[in-house]
């Protein structure tokens, strides 16, 4: 999914989202991932989440799409303040290790602050 994600960005991004911290990501592919984490969110509320309702298995695809593209552009900032193209060399032309991650580190607090504080078991 990751890969058809960044096809939709790099066939149809024409308008660069933040070009200082990160030349290659666009605006079209941005907005193709936040559509994706919350059709990703309902399918995953019909298949194992039947607990969710569909308002939250889309409050949490929004959270998700936003977040998580926030936090890629952190750790991409990071890693140009720190004048380094890639976080390590173990995952050869992927950005390093950290760049797997990098979306997780924002993105399962606040999930986790989501079911804490308004899914009500």
């Amino acid at each position: 999914m990751i890969q058809q994600l960044f096809f939709l960005g790099s066939a149809f991004g024409k308008h660069k989202l933040f070009p200082r911290v990160s030349p290659n990501k666009s605006w079209e592919g941005a907005i193709a991932g936040f559509i994706f984490a919350i059709l990703a969110m309902i399918a995953a509320k019909a298949l194992v989440l039947d607990s969710l309702t569909l308002f939250d298995s889309v409050v949490i695809g929004i959270i998700v799409g936003t977040i998580g593209q926030i936090g890629d552009l952190v750790e991409s900032l990071i890693k140009r303040d720190a004048g380094v193209k890639d976080s390590s060399s173990l995952i050869p032309g992927h950005g390093g290790i950290f760049d797997r991650f990098d979306s997780l580190f924002l993105t399962a607090p606040t999930v986790y602050l989501y079911l804490y504080f308004f899914i009500k078991n």
